[in-house]
């Protein structure tokens, strides 16, 4: 009978580190204003839905922490963050441009969506799983570029049963890409609870069946999930991908048309443990500084409602310039009607 190919060796711990770093002060506290604004946007964005700004928002709160630490880990000369839809705290973490990103949540095709090079994130993808394949083909590009680039890919533990995440797995395995599938394990896939969702209740535990490490944190504590998407992006760098995961609670609804009262109850929500941000604010211990990073964060929101309710204008020219990559005769003499039509140079 054929001989089997050699099996690859065990993947090795990564976590907890041989030699943790603790983390500094002005770290965490650059942490905790990013965990503030996020949180911020999620509760002046439902009132946005609210007043009908936006036709819907899919809020994060009690991820904070996960979302906010994981990205504050990435090099941004050289990482890409692949992002879902429920991923605001890495934008935050990133400072990109909030106004633009919330742009996307308009309804508009272009909403606004900042330049991925310059900002170091995708625009966010509502299309469950796909951000595995796409980081990992990004990640495999800057393998045989030698640039050195990381990518960090959001998943949600419902994500995690799509056949695009097991190929991404399988292909990042094999041709070792430097890319980290980052499971954000909320604990509910909508209206499903984990259980019954995921055959043991990890999908930390599956990376090991594509020769891949793992990595387990609490996803509650900012310091630790910074700490840890740092050594798993480093190891992801020389030797290929790794699989993390964050064990958090999704604290709101899934999406604001969602209503979490019918499928958990008030008690469970009790059960969960501190809040991450009132965790980074004990961590902190300075109650002075606290209150001026929510003022902060309050006017930072102010001016991305203030951004978003404002008048656009919309050049006319994109309804053919962006529909392919080169314009078709068709195209051409479509747009070419448009303008005689309305009078256009």
């Amino acid at each position: 009978m054929p001989v089997p190919p050699t099996a690859s060796q065990a993947p090795e711990q990564l976590w907890p580190a041989q030699s943790p770093v603790e983390t500094s002060a002005d770290t965490l506290r650059a942490l905790a204003r990013h965990m503030l604004v996020a949180r911020t946007l999620d509760v002046e964005a439902v009132r946005w839905q609210r007043q009908g700004i936006l036709p819907a928002f899919p809020p994060a709160i009690g991820q904070e922490a996960a979302q906010v630490g994981s990205a504050f880990a990435l090099d941004k000369t050289r990482d890409m963050a692949f992002i879902t839809y429920r991923d605001h705290g890495v934008i935050a973490a990133l400072e990109s441009d909030l106004t633009d990103y919330m742009g996307s949540h308009l309804a508009l095709w272009n909403g606004g969506f900042a330049d991925p090079n310059k900002a170091r994130h995708t625009p966010l993808q509502a299309v469950v799983g796909s951000t595995g394949i796409q980081a990992m083909g990004w990640a495999y590009a800057q393998k045989l570029e030698g640039s050195g680039g990381a990518a960090l890919a959001y998943l949600g533990d419902g994500a995690s049963s799509q056949g695009d995440v097991h190929e991404a797995f399988n292909f990042a395995s094999v041709m070792r890409a430097p890319v980290v599938f980052f499971v954000q394990n909320n604990q509910w896939s909508l209206s499903t609870p984990l259980h019954l969702q995921v055959a043991g209740g990890s999908i930390a535990d599956r990376a090991a069946g594509y020769a891949m490490p793992s990595i387990k944190v609490d996803g509650d504590d900012v310091a630790e999930v910074f700490q840890a998407t740092g050594v798993a992006l480093d190891y992801a760098r020389e030797n290929g991908p790794v699989v993390m995961e964050a064990f958090t609670y999704r604290r709101g609804p899934h999406a604001t048309s969602d209503d979490p009262s019918r499928y958990r109850t008030l008690e469970e929500e009790r059960m969960l443990g501190p809040d991450p941000l009132d965790r980074v604010k004990d961590a902190i211990a300075d109650s002075e500084w606290w209150q001026q990073a929510e003022v902060e964060a309050e006017k930072t929101l102010g001016a991305v409602r203030e951004g978003m309710t404002r008048p656009r204008y919309v050049h006319g020219d994109e309804m053919f310039d962006f529909v392919f990559q080169e314009k078709t005769p068709q195209i051409a003499a479509q747009q070419q009607q448009w303008r005689e039509e309305t009078d256009r140079d």
